[in-house]
């Protein structure tokens, strides 16, 4: 979703909003100072406060990125699909359905998911982990946009959450590298939604959802279960699976394209 960044997860997001917001805009060292005390008040340790804040900038190339953003689409579904599904994507996608089978099988009985849904989404979003997964440090992403007058609260709670992820131990501060809204991840979840959904489906005692496939895609399966998506029921347009898609992303048309994608998968 790294174009579509600001389409995906809101619910999840605004729950992870501070109470009481840092005030944004302003000189961004004061800013910092008063996101760090929100932090701790959040039950962020003092540790991993200076560690990941510590000496934190802006980054003008995130706020130029925001700018762009229309956060709609332009493009009719043939044209946009014909972009996104081809025919070298839906090849690797089966041969990810055969590699991993037995993962998504158990996957589907525990979170009532199709194995083709799961790999559509996750060859939509990083070409199953081989493509962009962003190149930009979350930290610094996201303490950016907090401090950005538009979407301060939204932000602030991710900046938060990116925080609470590095003091669970799921990933280290090196490894909080994501997309110009600070997404992390083969499906690019935003850090709330990687609290709230994120599964240790490996075992070994973290979320990993940058490196562990089994953790990728029973995370992605996890958020569409607790959306509402029915097991063995249509997901087509005007479906209520349809509709639990979209607290993966609201945009109809990218909705319509994972569905597409993954009826090829499928063979339908």
């Amino acid at each position: 979703m790294l174009k579509l960044c600001f389409a995906i997860l809101f619910g999840a997001v605004i729950a992870a909003s501070p109470a009481h917001a840092a005030r944004c805009g302003g000189d961004f060292n004061t800013f910092v100072a008063a996101i760090s005390q929100e932090a701790a008040a959040a039950g962020v340790s003092q540790g991993v406060i200076s560690q990941a804040l510590s000496g934190v900038t802006q980054d003008p190339a995130v706020l130029a990125f925001d700018r762009r953003q229309r956060g709609t689409f332009n493009k009719t579904f043939e044209q946009y699909v014909s972009t996104r599904v081809g025919p070298g994507r839906i090849k690797m996608g089966r041969q990810m359905l055969l590699k991993h089978a037995s993962l998504l099988s158990r996957i589907e009985k525990q979170y009532g998911v199709p194995p083709e849904i799961i790999v559509a989404i996750w060859g939509l979003e990083s070409d199953f982990g081989k493509g962009d997964v962003g190149k930009m440090p979350v930290v610094r992403t996201l303490a950016t946009m907090a401090h950005d007058c538009r979407r301060t609260e939204l932000f602030q709670g991710e900046l938060i959450a990116a925080l609470k992820i590095v003091q669970r131990g799921d990933l280290p501060l090196r490894d909080m590298i994501g997309a110009f809204a600070g997404e992390i991840g083969q499906t690019q979840f935003l850090p709330s939604s990687y609290i709230k959904y994120g599964v240790d489906f490996d075992g070994n005692g973290h979320v990993d959802l940058r490196h562990s496939v089994p953790d990728v895609l029973a995370s992605t399966a996890n958020l569409l279960h607790v959306s509402g998506f029915k097991p063995g029921a249509p997901y087509s347009e005007g479906t209520p699976n349809f509709e639990a898609m979209r607290e993966w992303n609201r945009a109809t048309i990218y909705r319509k394209t994972i569905g597409y994608f993954a009826d090829q998968l499928a063979g339908r």
